[in-house]
């Protein structure tokens, strides 16, 4: 073995003990109520996604008069008006997380994922060949379809798929 592919094999063994379970902590400043893949009442076996809305903060800046200026009789100014600022930060709208349940990974198989772009494709949100695959096309598609309903996202929703007749009321793929 070469020097060359001794560096890269060992290159390789420590990036992929990085993903080992564990390997890495999270810095403690890091919340751990957004790195939750479901909300805490999820049931188990169910998955889900959220979107997030960044918070909305309204900034003011205000100046308040200390002292006037100083003008002499002859209307010369003798010193400078004084004034104080002021920032003033106000929340309009909180930071907000939004659950929706998804689809779980293995009822996201090729055919599952052609009918979706399918049934995008005649609703007129996907245009494009059907490829079987979730590409940046269907991801978009999915997003402007889902907008209307108020998710905006580009992950599937579990009330989206029920809408476009591919997942039955109790969560079989293709079972309508």
């Amino acid at each position: 073995m070469t020097s060359r592919s001794m560096i890269l094999a060992m290159a390789m063994a420590f990036a992929l003990s990085a993903c080992a379970p564990n390997a890495i902590e999270a810095p403690a400043n890091i919340d751990p109520i957004f790195l939750a893949t479901a909300p805490p009442d999820a049931p188990p076996g169910t998955c889900w996604d959220k979107t997030i809305s960044p918070a909305v903060i309204e900034t003011r800046t205000q100046k308040t008069l200390l002292r006037p200026a100083r003008i002499s009789a002859d209307g010369q100014i003798q010193a400078a008006p004084i004034y104080k600022t002021k920032t003033i930060h106000h929340v309009v709208r909180p930071r907000q997380e939004d659950w929706f349940q998804t689809p779980c990974g293995a009822q996201l198989t090729p055919d599952f994922i052609a009918s979706v772009q399918r049934a995008l494709q005649a609703r007129g949100h996907f245009s494009g060949p059907v490829t079987s695959k979730m590409d940046k096309r269907t991801r978009v598609a999915v997003r402007r379809y889902q907008q209307s309903k108020g998710v905006n996202s580009e992950v599937l929703s579990l009330s989206t798929a029920h809408e476009l007749g591919l997942i039955a009321a109790d969560g079989n793929p293709f079972a309508n």
